[in-house]
C-alpha cells in the first residue's frame, strides 16, 4: 500500500471508530453491507456527526465560527481532492467520487446553523425546512452512493430515501426531547407547549411517524441488493425504538432516553440475515 493509499485508509478508519462510538443502531447496518458502500457510508456518518457536535457540545466554543470554519474547510477538501483533517478527506472523496449534489451539504450545514439560534420551531415550515436539512438530505446523499449514477433509480427512490431520513429524526427528537430540552433548551415539535405534553399530543407525533415508516419501506425493498439489508436493518431498529416509545409514559420519555437493548439489536440483526437470505424483507 501507497503512502497516499494508506492515508485514505486511515482517514475512512476515523470514521468507522467515530460511526461505532456515537451509533450502535448505524454501525450494526453499514456492517451488513456489500463492502464497496461500508467507507462511503462511514464517510458520510463521520462528517455529519462531526457537525452535529460542534452545534450540540463545544458549549465552551464560539460555536458560530467552529461550524463556519467546518463548512469553508469542508468545500475546500472537496474543491482540493484532500484534507488534513480525515474526516473530511474521508467525506471529500466519497463526494467527488459518487458525485454528492453540493447543495444537499449546503442544506445539511444550514440546518446545523439553525441550531445555533433557534431554540423553538414554530411553524410547520420551519420544523419542515430543518428535518429536510438535518436528515433526508443525509438519506439523499446515502443514496446517491447506493444508486452509483443510477439517475432514473435516484429520482424513483428519493421520496422514500427523504421519509426514512424524516422518520429517523422525528424518532430522535421525541427520545431526546427531555435532553434537547434541559440541555440545549430547545423544543422542536411545532406548536408543542412542553408543560402541556400529554398523550394525545404523543400520539400525533407518533402517527405522523408512522406515516414516515410506511412510505420508507417501500423504497427500502427497492434498493440494491448490496444496500438493502444494511438499510432494512436501521429501519428496524428505529422501528422497535418507535414501538418502545409507543408503549411508554409521558413521564418515562420526559425523564429517560429510551433505548434499545443491545441484546435486542442482535436478535434484531440475526432476525433480518434470515430474512433477507430469504428474500423477505
Amino acid at each position: 500500500m501507497d503512502s497516499l493509499a494508506l492515508y485514505d485508509s486511515t482517514s475512512f478508519n476515523c470514521s468507522e471508530i467515530i460511526t461505532k462510538n456515537y451509533s450502535t443502531s448505524f454501525s450494526l447496518g453499514i456492517r451488513v453491507f456489500d463492502k464497496e458502500f461500508r467507507n462511503p457510508i462511514y464517510g458520510i456518518y463521520g462528517f455529519v456527526r462531526f457537525a452535529d457536535e460542534i452545534v450540540d457540545t463545544f458549549h465552551h466554543c464560539d460555536k458560530r465560527e467552529l461550524l463556519e470554519e467546518f463548512r469553508k474547510d469542508t468545500f475546500k477538501a472537496i474543491y482540493l481532492k484532500i484534507s488534513l483533517n480525515p474526516v473530511l478527506h474521508a467525506f471529500q472523496q466519497v463526494v467527488n467520487a459518487f458525485q454528492i449534489d453540493h447543495q444537499l451539504i449546503t442544506d445539511f450545514l444550514d440546518s446545523m446553523e439553525m441550531d445555533l439560534h433557534k431554540t423553538h420551531y414554530e411553524s410547520k415550515t420551519v420544523y419542515n425546512k430543518y428535518i429536510y436539512g438535518s436528515a433526508e438530505v443525509v438519506g439523499l446523499m446515502c443514496l446517491q452512493v447506493f444508486c452509483k449514477g443510477d439517475k432514473l433509480l435516484f429520482d424513483e427512490l428519493t421520496p422514500s430515501a427523504k421519509h426514512l431520513g424524516a422518520a429517523f429524526q422525528k424518532i430522535n427528537f421525541l427520545r431526546d426531547i427531555h435532553d434537547d430540552l434541559e440541555d440545549r433548551g430547545r423544543v422542536y415539535f411545532p406548536g408543542l407547549n412542553i408543560q402541556e405534553f400529554n398523550e394525545d399530543a404523543k400520539l400525533e407525533i407518533l402517527h405522523d411517524i408512522r406515516k414516515d415508516f410506511d412510505y420508507a419501506l417501500e423504497g427500502i425493498r427497492r434498493l440494491p441488493k448490496g444496500a438493502r439489508r444494511g438499510v432494512y436493518l436501521a429501519y428496524i431498529y428505529y422501528l422497535n425504538l418507535f414501538k418502545k416509545i409507543e408503549k411508554s409514559t409521558i413521564e418515562q420519555i420526559m425523564q429517560e432516553r429510551i433505548r434499545v437493548s443491545n441484546k435486542r439489536k442482535a436478535y434484531l440483526l440475526m432476525n433480518t440475515m434470515v430474512r433477507n437470505s430469504m428474500n423477505l424483507l
